[in-house]
């Protein structure tokens, strides 16, 4: 695995209210049984519209993850660095479009909520409110697993370990309807 600084935003960067952020236009048209009908390229040209917002959907999921995650650095995570492997969270945000698929608002109906599980247990670093305008109907909670040996033996007299958090590869997604009494689905990623 390889790790990489994450988060260049340094403490003096602030988030945005959450009223101020970024609402996203209405979803994107699904294919229906009358499409079936149009010319192959049409089709093929709205899947490609499709997989376009699925990749905008999760670069803003991305950015909206790493914000909170810079945001906690100081506050709840207590460190100076916070060390990720390469390309972590845009599997993350990834993961997170692919889970809210299958929900009648897609993503705009998720309320997102990111976690770092450390030694001394389980942090809240932020939730994220995709679009203010609709009602949630399910929660996403976004779980991350810090590294909780002593450090790397090789490098302790680098660094401090009270400066530097490393997160491991491994992270969790927990996945609840808010308005169903249908159990949490989990799904743990590696």
């Amino acid at each position: 695995v390889v790790y990489s600084a994450a988060l260049l935003l340094g403490p003096g960067v602030t988030r945005r209210r959450r009223d101020d952020r970024k609402v996203f236009p209405p979803a994107a048209h699904i294919p229906g049984p009358k499409d079936e009908l149009r010319p192959a390229g049409q089709l093929a040209n709205m899947d490609a519209g499709l997989e376009h917002v699925e990749r905008l959907l999760q670069r803003d999921v991305t950015r909206h993850i790493e914000g909170c995650l810079t945001e906690a650095k100081a506050s709840t995570l207590h460190c100076q660095m916070l060390l990720l492997p390469r390309q972590m969270l845009a599997k993350v945000g990834q993961d997170v479009v692919r889970s809210s698929a299958d929900e009648p608002c897609g993503l705009r109906g998720a309320s997102i909520t990111v976690h770092v599980d450390c030694k001394d247990g389980l942090k809240f670093v932020g939730s994220i409110f995709l679009d203010q305008r609709v009602t949630p109907t399910f929660e996403l909670s976004v779980i991350f697993k810090a590294d909780k040996d002593d450090g790397w033996p090789s490098l302790k007299h680098i660094f401090d370990s009270n400066k530097v958090l490393k997160l491991r590869p491994e992270y969790r997604l927990v996945k609840r309807k808010l308005y169903s009494s249908a159990s949490p689905v989990i799904h743990d990623f590696n």
